[in-house]
């Protein structure tokens, strides 16, 4: 074929995919959460979902898919139609499938390709009142004087809140009785409720409880304070080195047209950096993100190869 009917071919398509992305999107889409109702996924997906309502003239729906350590859910979105109809909202527990599942029916990394970063925050050490602790140190001793007897809420086996309370009690040198749940929601009730003793619960999940006292936060996992609970100090400032980022973001299946993607990015950063937002989920101790798809890839890229040398050292495994 001559270069001039490759070039002629080549303005067709880029052409097709401005008009594609104009015109997009022409009917609802959905934007699927692999976690119950009630969670920081869930929470963050539908401050997401009016404004990009409003934008785009369509409804845009959240569609909760739990289930199998939010890998049911995520099958579901990445093996969708590529036509930017449906997305996928994800939080560090899609860094953690590639390495605890040995057949998944998807590949993290080839079958989807990263939209954007929504917001990055911490998790909160928390624990039920009827334990006597009001610090890390004192949780630390407690556990150390009984090993195994302190349960321990998780959104799931092998999901990032089991690995980060994994990676904790590797860094103090405790152990503790892990107690999965389907999800933030379920876990977070449990807790509060005294059937578990403690959890590292997202920000979001965890502030409403500890500003009622119905949860004891003891710190932030996450660099500096969070401004809504000044009172309660980061697990660096208590002695410990250690770290937990809870962080969200919309991915799509791969093949997604390029227009598209750059329309979803470009209305997703505007909702994201609205000074709405961010007094919104500041109450919950987090932090605006946005930016590029590249960016958010290589928080992905990253925290893939991490959480795999947790998962080695602490011999998760899934039955």
């Amino acid at each position: 074929m001559r270069p001039m009917h490759l070039l002629a071919i080549a303005s067709l398509c880029a052409a097709s995919g401005i008009a594609q992305a104009q015109n997009y999107p022409t009917k609802p889409v959905r934007i699927i959460v692999p976690f119950p109702p009630g969670g920081g996924s869930d929470y963050i997906a539908r401050l997401i979902a009016p404004p990009l309502t409003k934008a785009f003239g369509q409804q845009v729906i959240v569609e909760n898919r739990p289930g199998a350590g939010s890998t049911l859910g995520t099958e579901v979105a990445l093996k969708s139609p590529a036509d930017g109809y449906t997305l996928l909202l994800i939080s560090g527990s899609y860094t953690t499938s590639p390495n605890l599942y040995k057949q998944l029916k998807y590949d993290a990394l080839n079958d989807m390709v990263p939209v954007i970063q929504t917001e990055d925050g911490p998790s909160i050490i928390t624990v039920h009142p009827s334990l006597p602790i009001k610090t890390v140190k004192q949780l630390v001793a407690l556990a150390r004087a009984r090993p195994g007897q302190i349960n321990y809420a998780s959104t799931g086996q092998g999901g990032v809140v089991h690995l980060a309370t994994e990676l904790f009690a590797m860094r103090t040198g405790i152990k503790m009785t892990h107690i999965p749940y389907k999800g933030t929601g379920p876990a977070v009730i449990d807790t509060v409720s005294g059937q578990t003793q403690m959890m590292v619960a997202a920000a979001a999940a965890a502030v409403p409880h500890v500003l009622s006292r119905r949860l004891v936060g003891l710190a932030v996992t996450f660099p500096k304070r969070v401004s809504v609970l000044p009172d309660v100090p980061t697990v660096m400032e208590s002695g410990y080195k250690y770290q937990f980022n809870n962080w969200h973001g919309v991915v799509a299946p791969r093949g997604v047209p390029q227009p598209i993607l750059e329309r979803l990015n470009a209305e997703i950063n505007k909702i994201v950096k609205a000074p709405d937002f961010a007094k919104r989920i500041a109450s919950e101790g987090l932090d605006p993100a946005g930016g590029t798809p590249e960016e958010f890839l290589a928080v992905i890229k990253r925290e893939i190869a991490e959480w795999a040398e947790v998962i080695k050292q602490a011999n998760v495994t899934l039955n």
